[in-house]
């Protein structure tokens, strides 16, 4: 009998396992230092000393439009943004605090228009809400693994005070599922040391967001820390498990499975450079070539990717950021059959590249060039005809006389003589579309 958290959790991540793309947005007060969403904990930066942030917070140039534009182009099928980090800034109109965006100069709630701009655009939509709050005099600072004030013995706090917090945070969650229609993903982080699972009193948060939105996915956060994934990774997942897992910064080698094997929806968040938020001085962008490949590494791993960008002070993705993604959009405009609704393949990872599979469509994204015809082992009379996805052009299968030795592989090649070397046609990853007998 299937346990029926697992059950529902397939259920609601239906389209979740379809759309495989999305866009992370890192966006706060850290924006305006520039060092990244950290920098309060690297520079132990006290409440004081971050407010002048806050102050003259203005993004006169946020165009909530112009992102979803962007990540539309991109090939992205839907966004996450921060509604709150670990500062405990808010980009909504909270009751539950001043320290809020709709205080600032700025004057708006960042998080609507956030919403409305990208569900216009057919994109759906996710909230990121920090579980850390280095703002609230309830959370722990002194002695705490992260908070900027974790050296300081004058920030020791009551622990009898911290279900306060608890209140507070559970409140806030109830105001983004309750006064901006619906969310198609809560996003939480993190969870370490002993602040995770039933310190966060995660039981009661989950059933109050399952009792208001409960089509929403939810992350494996509440149960698991960034290090390790949680009952998620088990075949008896915590009603607070979540609905996928989180990798972060790494695409798992072998994918995400349970304990027996069976797939489990995964999502591995990836920055742009080597900063969530926006680091003025962070140029370490990833290629598009680079992104793409990781892309279909995931899909081919039954995985999706959240590709971040961190817009900065005045509300602009960076041009680095919006030139990456337009390539990106090029190259799935062409080839995206081959990321939507696929996943891992029947076929082992070939030495050339990666399998994507949907249905009786196999699809080879050939990375590197070949010398002679391309091998598809194992795969002899079981491939009925190729294409090259990008334009539908045939790509010619047969056996050259060279390859007589291997009777178990098909061959495909892009040219006549068949035994003879072409080029790709798409450096960055060419796409040709297998139909299997």
């Amino acid at each position: 009998m299937t346990n029926p958290i697992i059950q529902e959790r397939t259920e609601r991540t239906q389209w979740f396992l379809q759309d495989r793309f999305g866009m992370f947005i890192h966006w706060g007060l850290y924006a305006i230092p520039a060092r990244g969403e950290w920098v309060r904990n690297a520079e132990r930066i006290s409440v004081e000393d971050y407010q002048p942030y806050f102050d003259e917070f203005d993004p006169v140039r946020y165009d909530p439009k112009a992102w979803a534009r962007a990540a539309k182009q991109a090939g992205m099928k839907y966004a996450v943004l921060t509604a709150k980090h670990h500062d405990g800034f808010c980009l909504f109109d909270s009751a539950l605090t001043e320290y809020k965006s709709t205080n600032t100069k700025a004057g708006r709630d960042l998080v609507r228009e956030f919403i409305e701009a990208f569900r216009a655009e057919g994109l759906k939509v996710g909230l990121y809400y920090s579980l850390i709050d280095w703002h609230h005099e309830d959370y722990p600072a002194y002695g705490d693994r992260h908070h900027p004030m974790r050296g300081n013995e004058s920030y020791a706090r009551n622990p009898e005070t911290f279900d306060r917090y608890l209140q507070y945070m559970h409140g806030q969650v109830k105001e983004l599922l309750t006064n901006y229609g619906k969310l198609d993903i809560m996003w939480f982080d993190f969870s370490y040391d002993q602040m995770k699972g039933e310190t966060w009193k995660a039981t009661e948060l989950m059933t109050m967001i399952r009792s208001l939105q409960p089509h929403v996915i939810v992350d494996n956060r509440l149960d698991a820390s960034g290090e390790e994934g949680g009952s998620i990774y088990t075949n008896n997942p915590l009603s607070y498990s979540g609905d996928f897992a989180s990798p972060e910064q790494i695409i798992p080698p072998q994918g995400v499975t349970d304990h027996e094997g069976n797939p489990i929806p995964w999502e591995a968040c990836i920055t742009l450079n080597n900063n969530w938020g926006y680091a003025a001085q962070d140029f370490q962008y990833k290629s598009p070539t680079t992104v793409i490949r990781k892309l279909v590494e995931c899909v081919s791993k039954n995985g999706n990717l959240l590709l971040n960008v961190g817009p900065n002070a005045l509300g602009e993705i960076p041009q680095e950021s919006l030139d990456i993604l337009s390539e990106i959009g090029d190259w799935v405009q062409k080839n995206g059959n081959s990321i939507y609704g696929c996943g891992q393949a029947d076929w082992p990872k070939p030495e050339w590249g990666r399998y994507t599979q949907k249905g009786n469509l196999l699809y080879a994204h050939l990375f590197e060039e070949s010398v002679g015809p391309i091998n598809l082992n194992g795969l002899a009379g079981k491939v009925k005809k190729a294409r090259l996805l990008s334009d539908g052009s045939e790509v010619f299968l047969s056996r050259p006389w060279n390859a007589a030795q291997y009777p178990d592989d098909a061959f495909i090649s892009f040219g006549r003589p068949e035994h003879s070397s072409y080029p790709l046609p798409d450096k960055r990853a060419t796409v040709v579309e297998l139909t299997l007998l």
